[in-house]
């Protein structure tokens, strides 16, 4: 089991790659083909939509034919998404990369929860499901000043050749190294429906469709613009700060972890962290433009305190029934993925609304449409808490 969690590690950690290089690439992209900040926006949106709405078909084969073939055959989709993107000419063949790409990481995570939750004890699930992520988020680390400077090397284009090749070798190694659980023999059918009727699941899924938006969009997109608009920083500043935030954002996945075991909760340890993530969210709209390490260590705080995806799937997976755990970790998943995939559209439409199309007739400062970001990802994530109050807390 060891070298197949392996293999999905790897996989993911193409996966946390995939969602976060577009900040890197936003400056060649737009000099090159004439990808502007919202092109990029509604194509990293596209990525996350595909890869939620794949989660309902990835969840049903899960419980079904297994996460070997469900991983690999889906993976290798993605690895034909890069080849796509390696030979784009404009926006639209972009979208089409990230589709293909989205739908290609959709199963990866879920395929080794499933199996965590299947083959070992439910009070470790939250520390192994918070280690999975801080390992793959190398790969958001990769998406930063290590993609930077291989653009620079080989060119956008080499780049994405390299990581198809890389992505079809790894789905080929999670054909040959994963190894399905044992089938879950049980008497009572069960279906999707089944878990949306369960009052105690809403809380946790509107919780997640709230609180991985935001890291995931400004690290993922935003963060690149911001920095060239607001500070004119060059494409090695943006790599410096991204790794600032990545490196963030594996600290909080493992920070995450073993807390509900000491701290005896799920809920609070998700409420008060995400509370500290709206602090810094704040903290950006109230200092946008600020020069200095200020915003960074603020998206830092973001990153840090809103890593609690693994926390978020460890509550609602204590409610799953063990027949129904391939579709109940890939619903969750569904709503984080897919309210991050909207609300990058969503940002994009606003970043448009708001930035001036004529400079010399506008005295707006560049900071506004991003600091309307910061609020609007804030009053996200602060009606997310409010409706968590409601859930119920539990832990194995």
């Amino acid at each position: 089991m060891r070298v197949g969690i392996a293999a999905l590690m790897v996989a993911y950690v193409l996966s946390q790659f995939y969602r976060a290089f577009l900040a890197v690439l936003s400056p060649v992209l737009k000099a090159e083909i004439g990808a502007t900040a919202e092109n990029l926006a509604s194509a990293s949106g596209l990525w996350f939509l595909a890869f939620a709405l794949m989660q309902i078909p990835v969840g049903a084969a899960l419980d079904r034919i297994g996460p070997r073939i469900t991983a690999s055959v889906l993976l290798a989709v993605g690895g034909a998404g890069a080849a796509v993107f390696a030979l784009a000419t404009g926006p639209m063949a972009i979208n089409v990369a990230m589709v293909l790409i989205g739908m290609g990481c959709a199963p990866v995570l879920m395929a080794a929860y499933y199996i965590f939750a299947r083959s070992l004890a439910p009070a470790v699930f939250g520390t192994l499901a918070g280690v999975m992520i801080g390992v793959g988020s190398l790969g958001n680390l990769a998406a930063s000043l290590p993609l930077s400077l291989a653009v620079e090397v080989i060119g956008w284009r080499g780049a994405l050749w390299a990581l198809c090749a890389v992505t079809l070798i790894t789905a080929a190694a999670v054909w040959l190294l994963v190894r399905d659980p044992a089938r879950v023999i049980h008497t009572t059918k069960g279906s999707l429906l089944d878990l949306l009727k369960m009052p105690a699941l809403w809380p946790i899924l509107l919780m997640m469709a709230a609180c991985y938006a935001p890291a995931a969009g400004l690290r993922g997109l935003w963060i690149g613009p911001y920095m060239t608009d607001v500070f004119q920083a060059d494409a090695a500043r943006i790599g410096q700060a991204t790794l600032i935030m990545g490196l963030a954002m594996v600290a909080g996945n493992f920070a995450y972890g073993p807390l509900d075991r000491i701290f005896g909760s799920r809920k609070w340890l998700v409420f008060g962290g995400n509370a500290l993530a709206v602090a810094c969210l704040i903290g950006l709209y109230t200092h946008a433009d600020t020069p200095g390490p200020l915003p960074i260590a603020l998206l830092a705080g973001v990153g840090f305190f809103g890593a609690s995806f693994p926390m978020v799937m460890a509550h609602g997976r204590a409610f799953l029934p063990p027949h129904l755990v391939g579709r109940g970790v890939t619903l969750i998943n569904l709503f984080g993925i897919g309210a991050a995939g909207i609300m990058q559209i969503l940002t994009g439409r606003l970043h448009h609304a708001l930035t001036p199309s004529d400079t010399l007739l506008n005295s707006a400062p560049p900071s506004t449409p991003y600091a309307a970001l910061f609020a609007f990802y804030a009053a996200l994530t602060t009606a997310g808490l409010l409706v968590y109050l409601l859930s119920k807390d539990r832990t194995d």
